[in-house]
Parts: structure tokens; sequence; C-alpha cells
């Protein structure tokens, strides 16, 4: 079945809070580096949502789509767009995440390009991103051209609970 991209409203994000919550717990079980760590309960994973993300996307600050394949969520990704008067040619890709269960079948790839279209319609000409480096995203968004501008030791606990410090990579993409 083919996987079709939405944009989530805030009422959206409200109406499907436990699936949403159900995947980036499924994402954080399965070690995606996306700011939290374990142990890591469901009803934290519904509370990112309806605490952070719901909030901008109402306030028009943020855009949320989202990737259905055979009647659920199978992945998600945001497109921040609160830079400051400076910037208004810039935008933010954050959260990127596909279920465990549906990697490797290109989902990620096309709310990558749905994301950069989105940005281009708003007039927004250059992307950034970050992710832990060595994280199976990277290849992704390099192969998407996105650019290397450097990294940053140190910079997010495991997501396994342990002590040990991540690097992240910091990105970029004129469009």
């Amino acid at each position: 079945m083919s996987v079709a991209i939405s944009t989530f409203s805030a009422e959206d994000i409200s109406h499907h809070l436990g699936e949403l919550g159900a995947l980036l717990h499924a994402c954080v079980h399965d070690g995606a580096s996306i700011g939290f760590v374990l142990p890591y309960a469901q009803s934290e994973a519904e509370a990112f949502w309806r605490d952070k993300v719901l909030p901008g996307v109402g306030a028009g600050m943020r855009i949320m789509l989202v990737a259905h394949k055979d009647g659920r969520i199978a992945g998600t990704v945001q497109l921040g767009c609160d830079t400051m008067p400076n910037q208004p040619h810039r935008a933010d890709v954050n959260k990127l995440m596909v279920h465990p269960d549906l990697r490797r079948q290109g989902i990620a790839r096309l709310l990558m390009r749905e994301v950069e279209g989105r940005a281009r319609e708003l007039g927004r000409s250059l992307l950034t991103l970050d992710t832990r480096t060595g994280d199976s995203a990277e290849p992704l968004y390099t192969a998407l051209g996105y650019q290397m501008v450097g990294t940053i030791p140190a910079y997010a606990r495991d997501p396994f609970g342990s002590d040990r410090l991540d690097a992240t990579t910091v990105m970029y993409k004129l469009l």
C-alpha cells in the first residue's frame, strides 16, 4: 500500500495523541536520539506532542507532516518556522521519525521531500537540522543534499540512559 503525507493541525494532534505517543515511544525504545532517554513512558511521549508540538502548530510557528501507511501513522517530521526577524528565509527541520517496523521503505525520504516543498512554499531557502553523529539518518540527509557544517561533541545523552554523551552533526541545505 502507498504512503500518504498529510499536514496535522493542532486538533489533529490532539485527536491522535495516543498514536503519536506510540510512534515516539517506539522510536525512543529503538534507540533514536530525538531528545529523550530511557526509561520513557507512553504518557511522557503523549505529553511531548500535547505540550511541546501542539502549541507551536496551533500558533502557526510549526508545521507537522505525518506519513500514513496501511491506516496507521508511519512517521512524522516538523518544520520550525519561528525564526528571528533577520531570518525569514530560514527554517529548522525537527524530529524526523519513522516507526521502527516501517523503516527502509522510503518513508523518511518522502517526509523530507515534502517538508522541503513546504519550506519552499513559505519562501524559506535555507533549512538546518542536527542529528546524532554516526546515526542512520546522517547518510539519508547527505543523500538528500544536506551539507555538514561540523560536529559538537558531548551534545546529548545516549538514549539508553547511560552516562555516555553523543556528538551531534549540524547540517544545512540551500533550497
